[in-house]
């Protein structure tokens, strides 16, 4: 069983960490993160650093692979990058919680993370980095580029195209054949009916376009008070 470690000691990584022991082939080791102090305890794993000691960590702890466990997708974007920098060998794996349902030719990329009750029907592909979160759907041959994310209880029809950090919040429900652009969020409860260009914010039943976005501003509730456009220029 590979030693792993999983960037991120927050509610999402909690989430994350249950889906890998439930799905049982890596063996946590214990958390890094880049704001908690050294030492302290998450879910019952030690905080162990920040990605700057990742190279000392990886060696002392015979690190075999990473998890970034960060929700917002520019963010995990951003720490990707870092990691890459600092130990440019190391492996991102992905995490399939067993109570997940995989269709027929399902692809999967590095780095991402499918949680309990989510449904991925036949020949969807989930690029690199992305969130499928509990009990959201992705139809038949659905494309979810790199650092794209479902929210929870989201439902999707068949053939959807999400580009590059797309968001689709909370309960949100698109039809089939609809594309969404790069950077662009559909806010939590729409249901989406046309498609929606990128760098947007669209919301409502049926959804529209309420304002234009830039890389890296925030979406997540629990960001409301910083962006995570601090980080665009960022560098370890």
């Amino acid at each position: 069983m590979k030693n792993v470690l999983i960037f991120g000691a927050s509610g999402h990584g909690s989430v994350v960490l249950d889906c890998l022991e439930k799905e049982g082939k890596y063996k946590m080791m214990g958390f890094m993160d880049s704001y908690k102090k050294k030492g302290l305890q998450h879910n019952g794993y030690e905080i162990l650093g920040n990605e700057l000691d990742l190279p000392f960590i990886a060696d002392k702890f015979t690190i075999e692979g990473v998890f970034v466990a960060i929700g917002d997708n520019w963010v995990r974007k951003i720490l990707v990058d870092r990691i890459k920098k600092i130990l440019p060998n190391i492996t991102f794996i992905s995490i399939v919680h067993p109570a997940a349902t995989i269709g027929r030719e399902v692809q999967i990329g590095i780095g991402t993370v499918i949680m309990p009750g989510v449904v991925v029907n036949a020949n969807a592909v989930i690029r690199d980095f992305c969130i499928l979160n509990t009990s959201s759907s992705l139809g038949h041959d659905g494309h979810m580029e790199s650092y794209s994310s479902l929210s929870p209880g989201v439902i999707t029809g068949g053939s959807l195209w999400m580009g590059q950090h797309s968001v689709l919040a909370l309960g949100a429900r698109v039809i089939e054949n609809i594309t969404i652009g790069k950077h662009s969020v559909i806010g939590a409860g729409s249901l989406l009916v046309d498609d929606v260009p990128e760098f947007v914010t669209a919301y409502g039943s049926p959804a529209q376009v309420i304002s234009q976005r830039v890389a890296g501003d925030s979406y997540l509730a629990g960001n409301k008070h910083t962006s995570s456009r601090l980080f665009i220029t960022s560098d370890f």
